[in-house]
């Protein structure tokens, strides 16, 4: 597993501007570097909507998987 360069606590992000605020970290990542993405619940709608704004430019890989805590390693292609 690759370290994080950064880690983005999202439970912490206001509602309104929570997608928005972790799709922009995740468009200012490297090529090649990583960020893990913590949660309290499963993030598949920011997934599904990531892929659909950049297509295969980041593998998803879980650390974590609930029922309260979701890690997700997310690195750039």
């Amino acid at each position: 597993m690759a370290e994080p360069v950064i880690v983005i606590n999202a439970p912490i992000l206001p509602p309104p501007v929570k997608h928005q605020t972790i799709l922009a970290a995740l468009d200012a990542l490297p090529q090649g570097f990583s960020a893990l993405l913590i949660n309290d619940h499963d993030p598949k709608p920011l997934l599904y909507q990531l892929d659909a704004e950049q297509p295969a430019a980041f593998a998803a890989e879980y650390q974590e998987s609930g029922p309260t805590r979701y890690a997700i390693l997310l690195t750039r292609h």
